[in-house]
């Protein structure tokens, strides 16, 4: 293969996002040869951009059929991504995936299991692993400059959204139309960065949803949780779309020190010596481990959505690893069920979830849900 024949999925405002990028070469290896979209506004605006280089399609499936693509770029809304994904994979067609993976893990792990028997590329457009400041933070954890991670905290509240936002789309903040709030919406690339970057997942999730706490809205506008992991070390995660002004402040500390990263910087107060051997040593009152506050250099452009796009490319034509791989997508989702089942069971959930029990409660607000009334009333 010379080049990636490219059918885009959902032209709504991202997947017109990623066609004006495809669409200058600023990717390479990667033609755009079709889009799909249900609203012909949309199909006509497409026509207007790709002229009659392309294909265009009302129904997804028959671009999937049409001989036209090799892979194709899902940008629908959350319900769709799994669906989509695996009627591509059945046709022996890469695939990169918007986020969030789906809007339960269930369905994402129905996903994954299909994209596995696939001999295909699947990528996630996870595009904050792009950045250099959380590729320099996994580095430096990876590299065990922190040491054993002791607390992980990031209170995300820079997501202000207002009233107006919500009533632009009867589908927006609703359980039938897009399947949560918050941590579905706003924030699955933090979720994902969450875990990625110390390479653990929690063992066990207790957390406080607060739905429509804000916003005249059906699903959970202000969160705050707390985790534990295997090794004994403790997280907390505070989000919320109601809070201006807002911070965006992840924490993370470790035996040997902590990193910090707010307004676009990393800060890593490093221990001289690790606090478990000066604590076994120490034999004063009073006293703390030498601390040495350390500017970290982060270097490198932040490709952001076309680094994305363009790896899962290279990955196809060249066997480049992957950034995102696309089973991935599953860990931020659980941790977002995670979230929510323990606010509707007033409980601790342990992780793996109970996917089941998970879905039982969502369908039971899906039920209830006023975009799934309004629907049936169509």
């Amino acid at each position: 293969m010379q080049i990636v024949r490219l059918g885009i999925i959902g032209l709504g405002n991202m997947g017109k996002g990623h066609l004006g990028y495809l669409l200058k070469g600023e990717v390479s290896g990667v033609e755009v040869t079709a889009v799909s979209d249900s609203i012909p506004a949309n199909l006509q605006w497409a026509k207007e951009k790709l002229g009659d280089q392309a294909g265009l399609f009302s129904d997804p499936y028959e671009m999937m059929d049409s001989g036209l693509i090799d892979g194709v770029l899902i940008a629908t809304p959350h319900y769709s991504h799994p669906e989509l994904a695996i009627a591509s994979f059945e046709r022996g067609l890469h695939v990169l995936c918007e986020k969030p993976a789906g809007v339960y893990t269930k369905q994402v792990r129905e996903m994954n299991e299909a994209g596995s028997k696939a001999n295909v590329k699947f990528s996630m457009m996870y595009n904050q692993r792009t950045n250099p400041l959380y590729v320099k933070l996994k580095e430096l954890i990876d590299a065990g400059e922190l040491g054993e991670i002791r607390r992980t905290n990031w209170i995300i509240t820079n997501w202000y959204r207002s009233q107006s936002y919500y009533d632009s789309g009867t589908w927006r903040a609703t359980w039938g139309g897009e399947g949560g709030g918050v941590l579905l919406n706003q924030d699955p690339h933090q979720l994902d960065l969450w875990q990625w970057t110390i390479s653990m997942m929690p063992k066990r999730v207790r957390a406080f949803c607060y739905f429509g706490k804000h916003r005249n809205i059906e699903v959970e506008d202000d969160v705050t949780a707390f985790v534990e992991y295997e090794n004994g070390a403790t997280g907390v995660f505070v989000t919320t779309t109601g809070e201006a002004p807002g911070t965006n402040r992840l924490e993370i500390n470790g035996d040997r020190g902590k990193i910090v990263i707010e307004n676009n910087e990393i800060t890593f107060w490093r221990l001289r010596v690790p606090e478990p051997e000066f604590n076994q040593q120490f034999k004063g009152g009073f006293g703390q481990p030498e601390c040495w506050k350390c500017e970290i250099p982060v270097t490198g452009s932040y490709p952001d959505h076309k680094g994305i796009t363009q790896n899962w490319v290279n990955a196809i034509l060249h066997e480049e690893p992957l950034i995102a791989p696309g089973e991935e997508g599953i860990k931020g989702l659980m941790l977002s069920n995670a979230m929510l089942l323990s606010t509707w069971t007033d409980n601790w959930v342990d992780l793996p979830i109970d996917e089941d029990l998970f879905l039982q409660h969502l369908e039971d607000r899906i039920k209830a849900s006023a975009y799934n009334k309004e629907e049936q009333s169509v």
